[in-house]
């Protein structure tokens, strides 16, 4: 009786174990992984003003240039769009254009762009039309373009939704064997979500090919990041999830391409996602209906001016002898007609079809929508006969 007892005690005992064979769990609270190299710098990486800017290519300094003062100029454009009317809403990139333009160049064409509303001008710095890129904030279409023709996903408008799309699409790559790397970018307000979480944890689980950029610019909508989180930092939150965590000052425009770029290759490689936390700051208030005068103060501002990404590279530049007068006229130019041309083309009325609303809602029609596009036909057809 004793034996039997021992034996019907015992966990999954082999065939021919000793009676008193017992299997051993590891202890539970034992990490699967050493956290010390997912674990981010004590201070963000900076390149310009310190030696390593040496290293760096004069023709993607110059580029990365030019992409933020045209950036600048389109986030002014289209701030002024609003005041006249042409415009519902513009959350403003302004001081934030280095971790925007940088997000668009890290990647390959093949790559995938998953924006939240706030990143208009990462998706234009990749390529996508201006025009199209505000047809969200505009009114007229959830989103105005082809995402798979720029392989930008819709602008979320929903916090932190994007993050597990992201993971989703990078996974479904892999798995097919395509050589494709997801980039989705939130604010630090979209930390505090649960799709976050979430995102990071299938993203870390599966090794999913994606990269996450956090735009840490101090604030969501009014709230202060020290009211959301007790973390050291946004990138030490990687470290949770098995990830390593990467800490950039987010105005330093040669600094966050060169962490995103080597976290993308990362990722091709098989290495996995990784957590990039970019330091800036919203200069601008939270959109054009924000008044940010109600919870910080124009000191706190006026001292984030003196780090403008756009002010410490050009000085860099110019210091090198890499960008002259002509440079810095060409680029100046170049924004302007940019602007121009989206002035002009925001400015005409768009063209509205009541149609479209059930070209979009299924791939095959339902008989009660194909019902209630002929109800609606039949009665614009009596208006214009009228």
């Amino acid at each position: 009786m004793d034996s039997l007892r021992r034996r019907s005690s015992t966990v999954q005992e082999p065939p021919g174990a000793a009676r008193d064979y017992r299997l051993t769990p590891p202890p539970a609270w034992q990490p699967r992984t050493d956290p010390a190299p997912l674990l981010p710098d004590a201070e963000p990486l900076r390149v310009l003003g310190t030696d390593a800017v040496a290293d760096a290519d004069p023709a993607l300094l110059l580029r990365l240039y030019a992409e933020l003062v045209r950036g600048r100029r389109y986030n002014a454009q289209a701030t002024a769009l609003t005041k006249q009317g042409r415009l519902a809403v513009y959350p403003s990139t302004t001081g934030q254009e280095a971790s925007e333009v940088a997000a668009a160049l890290a990647l390959e064409e093949r790559d995938w762009l998953f924006p939240s509303y706030r990143d208009t001008l990462a998706a234009v710095a990749r390529g996508l039309d201006p025009v199209q890129a505000l047809t969200l904030l505009r009114g007229d279409w959830h989103t105005g373009y082809d995402p798979r023709e720029y392989r930008i996903a819709p602008l979320s408008t929903p916090l932190a939704t994007q993050l597990p799309h992201a993971v989703g699409l990078a996974h479904a790559a892999r798995l097919k064997g395509d050589d494709v790397v997801a980039l989705a970018m939130v604010g630090d307000g979209g930390t505090s979500e649960g799709d976050f979480h979430e995102a990071l944890n299938f993203a870390a689980v599966w090794q999913a090919p994606v990269v996450f950029l956090v735009q840490n610019n101090g604030f969501a909508i009014s709230v202060p990041l020290a009211k959301q989180t007790a973390a050291p930092s946004l990138a030490h939150k990687a470290v949770g999830y098995g990830m390593p965590g990467r800490l950039v000052d987010g105005n330093d425009a040669i600094a966050v391409h060169q962490v995103l770029t080597e976290a993308v290759d990362r990722a091709r490689r098989g290495g996995g996602p990784t957590l990039v936390e970019a330091v800036t700051y919203r200069m601008d208030a939270h959109t054009n209906a924000d008044d940010a005068t109600r919870y910080r103060g124009d000191a706190e501002v006026e001292a984030w001016r003196a780090h403008d990404p756009i002010v410490i590279l050009e000085r860099e530049l110019t210091e090198r002898g890499i960008l002259d007068e002509d440079g810095r006229r060409a680029a100046a130019e170049d924004a302007e007609e940019m602007a121009a041309r989206l002035r002009e083309r925001m400015n005409a009325a768009p063209v509205l079809d009541p149609m479209d609303l059930f070209a979009h809602v299924y791939a095959e029609k339902t008989a009660q929508l194909r019902e209630q596009a002929e109800q609606l036909r039949a009665e614009l057809d009596a208006e214009s006969e009228a």
